[in-house]
């Protein structure tokens, strides 16, 4: 679908990597991540029609990292398979990939000066998780000056309750409309208008 808009927008996708799919970790999050690949996929093909920037950011910690030291344990460690997008995921050789040394797609990743090359004026946020990388993401890009969009049915947290109450949180605020929880359906609406 090809559409006309005022916004210039990039997608990014967050810690969509196998660590966090490995069923015999017996994560929380891995039933829950895995319903929002098909929403994130339908958007990667909107965004790819259309010509806009899309970008895989992914954590890519060192085993020894200070965020280790309290009760998180070591996962997407640095060139580990674990660390790498899972197959599911419609990736292409042209599309962007970040690994991240912490959370936000911006923290040391030169994600921002790739954006503003590309002319981006929004950044729409998917993956998960949405309390944490999701939600720092959402705001590094308004601290760099980016109009941001959380997608609440392209992301998800270690529980719908978590996720429903960080989407509720900020599905009113202060920052409307440069920042923004809506759907991936309604931003594309948004977009075209």
């Amino acid at each position: 679908m090809k559409i006309q808009s005022q916004e210039n927008p990039s997608l990014l996708i967050i810690d969509m990597v196998k660590d966090n799919f490995d069923e015999s970790k017996k994560l929380p999050i891995t039933p829950l991540a895995g319903e929002i690949i098909a929403p994130i996929n339908r958007m990667i093909h909107a965004f790819r029609a259309n010509k806009w920037v899309i970008v895989f950011s992914t954590d890519a910690f060192r085993s020894q990292d200070f965020i280790f030291k309290g009760r998180m344990r070591p996962h997407s460690l640095a060139g580990t398979e674990g660390a790498e997008i899972i197959d599911e995921l419609d990736r292409r050789e042209d599309d962007l990939w970040f690994p991240k040394p912490r959370f936000s797609a911006f923290f040391q990743t030169g994600l921002e000066t790739v954006l503003r090359e590309k002319g981006v004026t929004l950044c729409a946020v998917a993956g998960i998780t949405t309390n944490y990388c999701v939600l720092t993401t959402v705001f590094d890009a308004l601290c760099h000056d980016f109009k941001a969009v959380l997608l609440d049915d392209c992301s998800t947290a270690a529980s719908r309750d978590i996720h429903r109450q960080t989407v509720m949180l900020y599905r009113r605020n202060p920052l409307y409309p440069l920042l923004k929880v809506c759907s991936s359906e309604q931003l594309l609406t948004d977009l075209t208008n």
